[in-house]
């Protein structure tokens, strides 16, 4: 068994219904030195029961098991649980798949990575832009990471990569985090965001051809399962903006039916009283619901009253401009909508990466 300065990091690869690429990537582990490996069978059934055998008795691998299949995200937790109760010197774990795609040295590579810098998560990332590597794929990681990077502000090459470093006291909060199948991932690197920081280290980049390669990625549903991570992120952004906007039209029109009469300038406070109110009420659902900030309240009420006013001011200025610019007379409402969406995307990024962070 290797060890650097007596730290366990143990190999978890997570399969269902393997072929022999699982076997063969056990015993090039155990000819390299790379131990301990625990294999977690996820519900793979009976006929695929003597393969892991095999790689548990002729080269000691443990060997847990899923009476059914659970999912990837499950089969992960379950095997940070199995690590977490057994080595009191855990450093951490690297996980890896089981198709042939992450060589020995590529793990090792990862391991050392994680040796050098414990409170990293350390991330193998493939060159997607290697020969040989299916377009469908390429694309698709571009999309998910140019997604990730918008929604979740968390930018990295490689965000479906399964050979990852993962130190001890992140495995313990990740045994909590939800996702059960191949979403588990995605919230690991958001889980990570403000918390470990992220390294990358290249990898080989291995595809078999179409014929011969296998995966259990689902690319509709789990795909979707992905896709509804970022899409919960802004629902909660845009849900509270429409609550806030709700609230700010209610107060004015009941401030102007209260006032009318009765002050000169009821329109003025109207609008002011509700825009305070209405910000307010953005403001703390943003802090505790949308981004689930632990930034101090006082730092970060200022910076949010600092947005919004750089939003409102850049708001009336970009269309103004572009009212008297453009050549032919479009309402102003018009006008106002298309920049005003752009900014509100903006805003979200602004909130998530300055107003809201520790």
């Amino acid at each position: 068994m290797e060890e650097t300065n007596c730290a366990i990091v143990p190999i978890i690869i997570p399969s269902l219904e393997p072929d022999e690429r699982l076997t063969a990537l056990v015993q090039k582990l155990t000819e390299a030195g790379l131990s301990p490996v625990i294999l977690l069978d996820d519900g793979s059934g009976e006929a695929y029961r003597e393969r892991f055998e095999v790689c548990r008795d002729q080269y000691g691998c443990i060997l847990l098991r899923h009476a059914v299949n659970l999912g990837k995200g499950r089969a992960l937790k379950d095997a940070f649980n199995y690590c977490l109760n057994t080595w009191p010197n855990l450093a951490g774990c690297v996980t890896a798949d089981s198709d042939g795609q992450h060589s020995p040295d590529c793990i090792r590579n990862v391991r050392d990575a994680l040796l050098k810098e414990p409170d990293h998560l350390i991330l193998g990332v493939r060159d997607f832009n290697a020969p040989g590597v299916p377009s469908k794929n390429r694309i698709g990681n571009q999309i998910t990471c140019r997604v990730c990077s918008a929604v979740c502000g968390v930018k990295v090459s490689d965000t479906q990569t399964g050979l990852r470093a993962i130190p001890a006291a992140f495995m313990r909060d990740l045994m909590t985090v939800e996702g059960e199948r191949f979403e588990f991932e995605t919230r690991m690197l958001i889980e990570a965001k403000g918390k470990y920081p992220i390294r990358e280290v290249p990898i080989e980049t291995i595809y078999d051809s179409k014929e011969n390669h296998t995966s259990h990625f689902n690319p509709l549903r789990d795909s979707l399962r992905i896709y509804r991570i970022f899409g919960a992120a802004l629902l909660r952004y845009i849900v509270s903006s429409l609550g806030s906007g709700v609230i700010d039209v209610f107060l004015f029109w009941l401030m102007c039916r209260l006032l009318r009469g009765k002050l000169a300038s009821y329109v003025i406070i109207a609008t002011v009283v509700a825009r305070v109110a209405s910000a307010s009420c953005n403001y703390a659902l943003n802090y505790s619901l949308v981004f689930h900030s632990k930034a101090g309240k006082a730092k970060s009420a200022v910076r949010y009253c600092i947005l919004a006013i750089c939003q409102m001011s850049l708001s009336a200025v970009i269309v103004a401009l572009l009212v008297s610019w453009l050549p032919v007379h479009i309402s102003e409402l018009w006008v106002k909508l298309p920049v005003d969406f752009v900014l509100f995307f903006f805003s979200y990024m602004i909130q998530r990466e300055f107003v809201y962070k520790k």
